[in-house]
């Protein structure tokens, strides 16, 4: 799932030039194999909850295993790591906490569950923070890994290229034009007549004043 993601466009420029790197720890890699009914080996890093309840909770040991030699790679001079959770009732993820995320850490640890969630020891263990990336559920964290990896990477120096390639520093609108002038465009069906969209006078005005003032207000 990451790497067809991550080994495209921006990031995989980004990681070429040094300036990101991904590591991945599978829990699955820190569990003993097992022999199952059908005589295959697996795995196990889920469990059922205590308390009763369906489906099944990731367990700890698997997480904390691989969380810890996600650290132990971590370690060094001046590294500062922050490890992250994912969950439906973490705190909100912004652009504001990714700005904040690349000036205070150099290592950001990001725990993806699956299931009904993780073992809560783990968050306690680790001291770990609980975000969310919007007020919905999903399958499993990978999609909220892949948003807050893209959200952060962008903000680190050099991954656009130019600081004015950040769309959130800048005067921004809702409304944005480029090449035809005019446009038609007829819908489909008999009988019905073209339509002309042009783009708004003031953006081929040249006056930047005016440009930036139109984009105020769109």
């Amino acid at each position: 799932m990451f790497s067809s993601y991550f080994n495209e466009s921006i990031l995989a420029r980004a990681k070429k030039n040094k300036l990101i790197d991904f590591k991945f720890y599978n829990p699955r890699d820190f569990v003993k194999v097992l022999k199952n009914k059908n005589q295959n080996n697996y795995r196990p890093v889920d469990d059922r909850p205590y308390g009763g309840g369906p489906g099944m909770v990731m367990r700890a040991e698997p997480i904390i295993h691989a969380v810890s030699k996600a650290l132990s790679s971590s370690k060094g001079k001046n590294k500062k790591t922050k490890i992250i959770l994912f969950s439906p009732s973490g705190k909100k993820f912004t652009t504001v906490y990714a700005k904040s995320a690349v000036k205070k850490y150099t290592d950001i640890i990001l725990i993806s569950g699956r299931y009904e969630g993780i073992d809560t020891r783990v968050v306690k263990i680790f001291k770990a923070e609980e975000i969310s990336i919007g007020d919905y559920v999903l399958t499993g964290g990978e999609l909220p890994a892949m948003v807050l990896i893209d959200c952060i990477s962008r903000q680190i120096k050099g991954v656009l290229g130019k600081f004015e390639s950040l769309e959130e520093e800048r005067v921004s609108t809702s409304e944005v034009y480029t090449r035809p002038e005019i446009l038609k465009y007829t819908p489909p069906g008999r009988g019905k007549k073209s339509k002309s969209y042009k783009v708004p006078k003031v953006l081929l005005s040249g006056n930047h004043k005016k440009i930036e003032g139109w984009k105020r207000r769109s």
